[in-house]
């Protein structure tokens, strides 16, 4: 073979590429079988993560407002300290003790009110005998006057029968007789005169002292009146409760303390409540956001706390059409509206005070597939979960309708009984590496 020509190939080509081909392979193949096991091991980490799950169910969906209040009775009687000056409670109910109508609720000391009690009989006593005195005296006046007025008729009517004889007389008899009939009509005048006056001032007297005596006899009957006020008994049937006395000192940033025996009450504090416990409402206090989604006459749902193994039910039938502010300090207040249900059903351990939680049903759908907000996620631009599949989790779309603060009703996509993750498999195995 002549040097200036070129073989094609060159001895051991062949070989080489193939060679290189064969290492290509077995690396691709190495590569894919290194994915897989990462892929299985993955999978396997995901499976050895405990990762919340929950049911698809199917139950009641229901768009509500839940608020919380306090249970009220509908009815209530306020037991308020009588009319009477710095009165002192020695005698006072329990709170929270069930009593029958006529019970004695509060007790006031009463020794004071007897005193001037006894003291008032006796002014109108003194009085009475003051009138019986002065009526003795009018009469003796009386005798008086009507002997000077006999007397002085007596007079007049002699004066006359002498003036009569003037005819048989001298003239100067006559005229001295005449003259003595004037004055004895002068004196009877006089005495008429006098006899009026005394009966005018008689009965100025009587009048001042039949006042006095009125005014006595109030005093009198106050006195006894504010003695019968002395001890203050239920109207009706029902359970005590007693209220703060907002002029004690109490600790500081704490609400006053109740009444007590011992403490002074004064006119017309409100010692004692006895609520009917017959009818019961819960009053709350809607959020702002809220008011507009509500009606009168909606229904709800109410939890109370101290009677947790009872749902009762409750009618919205009041709802205040201004906002109630309340101050917090530091220029910050916070707003809601009053309002009121009235509750269907009842229990004997409902006592008012008693804290609740309430749910008002805007809107309700039976038997809906639901499942968690927590279990839904955007994936692609649409809803989907994560579906447990044995040991391992997959993606799956879904199609959704309406949501709660809850849950999310589920149109497509799902079934009852199947398994969804709350969170991302994924994040929960990556999260369990750190640990």
């Amino acid at each position: 073979m002549s040097k200036d020509l070129k073989p094609k190939q060159r001895l051991g080509q062949v070989k080489s590429t193939r060679r290189k081909a064969i290492t290509w392979i077995l690396l691709l193949a190495g590569g894919g079988g290194a994915g897989y096991a990462a892929y299985h091991r993955y999978q396997q980490s995901i499976a050895k993560v405990e990762v919340p799950v929950v049911k698809v169910r199917k139950a009641e969906f229901v768009i509500s407002v839940k608020t919380r209040g306090e249970i009220r009775s509908v009815r209530s009687e306020i037991l308020t300290a009588p009319q009477v000056p710095e009165v002192r409670i020695v005698k006072l109910a329990e709170s929270g003790k069930l009593v029958k109508k006529g019970d004695i609720i509060v007790e006031f000391d009463a020794a004071s009110q007897e005193q001037q009690l006894l003291e008032r009989t006796t002014s109108v006593r003194t009085v009475e005998s003051e009138i019986v005195q002065t009526k003795a005296s009018h009469r003796i006046t009386d005798e008086m006057d009507s002997m000077n007025l006999m007397t002085a008729e007596y007079n007049v009517q002699r004066a006359k029968l002498e003036a009569s004889k003037a005819e048989v007389v001298s003239e100067i008899e006559g005229a001295k007789n005449r003259i003595d009939v004037g004055i004895s009509e002068g004196e009877l005048n006089q005495v008429k005169t006098t006899i009026k006056a005394h009966e005018v001032a008689q009965n100025a007297d009587l009048e001042r002292l039949q006042q006095k005596k009125d005014k006595t006899v109030r005093d009198m009957e106050r006195a006894r009146s504010y003695l019968s006020k002395m001890v203050l008994r239920a109207p009706n049937d029902g359970l005590v409760n007693i209220l703060p006395n907002f002029r004690s000192q109490g600790a500081f940033g704490t609400s006053p303390p109740a009444f007590k025996e011992g403490d002074r009450a004064w006119t017309g504090a409100a010692i004692a409540e006895i609520p009917d416990l017959s009818q019961m409402r819960i009053e709350l206090k809607l959020d702002e956001v809220d008011r507009g989604k509500l009606r009168l006459g909606q229904k709800l749902r109410v939890n109370v706390d101290a009677i947790p193994d009872k749902e009762f039910f409750a009618e919205l039938d009041w709802i205040s059409p201004i906002a109630s502010v309340v101050y917090r300090g530091m220029g910050l207040t916070e707003k809601s509206f009053p309002a009121r249900a009235t509750l269907k059903n009842l229990d004997p351990r409902l006592r008012p005070g008693m804290s609740a939680s309430a749910e008002v049903v805007i809107e309700s759908q039976p038997d809906a597939l639901l499942i968690p907000i927590r279990a839904s996620f955007m994936h692609q631009g649409k809803p989907a979960v994560y579906v447990q599949r044995g040991q391992t989790f997959e993606i799956r779309h879904i199609q959704v309708g309406k949501r709660n603060d809850t849950d999310i009703v589920v149109v497509g996509g799902l079934k009852e009984g199947e398994l969804v993750a709350l969170e991302n498999p994924a994040e929960a195995a990556k999260r369990a590496r750190k640990l």
